[in-house]
């Protein structure tokens, strides 16, 4: 029996990031569906978040998850063009912030396809990944084809739909603290939440106790 469960996930986050592959890669080896849930970065929703933070949270944040790719040698770079558009000296966020609003409706049409792991893992690779002008020329594009999905068709979803998936991925956010957590990346499996890149065995963990088995 298949079993079932949602990640929900920025594309802003680096955690995120670092979890999205693994996850993916649960998918091919075991009989596991995961459904992508994209939801707004605390940017979005919280925009002084930032600004009011611990002057150390940066640093470590940086270091930490610098040493989590390593660990799991995942490619790691910082984003070029951060998807929230943001004045590093003051930290605070910018009113328009078109980078974020398209990847994140992108991701959410891709969910409504089935596809959106896959589409947030390619994606990610090219946010995270340490290249430079992920959203110039054909890169997004070659990781939609790498999802099976089609940018362009995307695109225009993302443009002519855009009040319907705004409302699916604040409804995402919904669901996600209505199953006990507000973070991600958050896996929640049985109405059970895991956060972090750092709780992924135990989520199999406890899928397996489920009858997680391989494909």
């Amino acid at each position: 029996m298949t079993l079932t469960a949602e990640l929900y996930f920025s594309f802003r986050s680096p955690y995120s990031y670092l979890a999205v592959g693994r996850y993916r890669a649960m998918t091919e080896i075991y009989d596991l569906d995961i459904a992508l849930r994209p939801v707004w970065p605390l940017a979005i929703r919280q925009p002084d978040f930032f600004e009011r933070n611990h002057p150390n949270w940066l640093g470590y944040t940086m270091r930490d998850m610098m040493r989590v790719a390593q660990f799991h040698d995942i490619p790691f770079g910082p984003p070029r063009p951060d998807p929230i558009v943001q004045d590093t000296a003051t930290r605070k966020i910018a009113e328009d912030q078109p980078h974020i609003r398209r990847i994140t409706r992108l991701g959410q049409a891709a969910a409504r396809r089935g596809k959106g792991l896959a589409f947030a893992h390619e994606a990610g690779r090219l946010i995270w990944g340490g290249a430079e002008g992920w959203n110039e020329g054909e890169h997004l594009a070659d990781a939609a084809t790498r999802a099976g999905l089609d940018l362009a068709e995307l695109d225009a979803e993302a443009q002519r739909d855009a009040e319907a998936l705004d409302a699916e991925i604040a409804a995402n956010q919904e669901a996600l603290e209505a199953a006990g957590h507000w973070g991600v990346p958050t896996l929640v499996f049985e109405g059970e939440p895991f956060f972090g890149q750092d709780r992924i065995a135990m989520a199999q963990w406890r899928m397996e106790q489920r009858g997680l088995a391989p494909r």
